[in-house]
């Protein structure tokens, strides 16, 4: 299991904690320091939708220039943009096996842990 995110992010932060409680081993991959995972934001997307994984409610969105924002209205210019300002990506997102996970919901990952998604 993989776990994107950014270390100092306080929601990542608790989704790390739950999965250290539920001591369900998982690989840290973090934007500042390892760059973004071109092959897993771009699966993402496809199954979440763009719009889903641009953050546009945190700081980070809210700092660009209006011009940068006013051309995302697309998959491509997104991913440009999550690629270029990683803290713009959803956090936490997380690969396990076939499942995916966006954000951290703590009842919802106790349904996936319990139903052997998180593993």
């Amino acid at each position: 299991m993989k776990l994107y995110g950014i270390k100092n992010c306080d929601t990542v932060k608790k989704a790390r904690k739950f999965l250290d409680e539920a001591n369900v081993p998982y690989e840290f991959h973090d934007y500042k320091k390892d760059g973004v995972d071109e092959v897993a934001l771009r699966e993402f997307v496809a199954e979440f939708g763009w719009d889903t994984v641009l953050n546009k409610r945190g700081t980070s969105w809210r700092k660009l220039p209006d011009d940068v924002k006013d051309e995302v209205t697309d998959a491509e210019t997104a991913m440009s943009v999550m690629f270029d300002n990683p803290s713009t990506i959803k956090r936490p997102l997380v690969q396990s096996g076939e499942h995916r996970l966006i954000g951290f919901d703590a009842v919802a990952w106790e349904m996936a842990l319990e139903m052997g998604q998180l593993k």
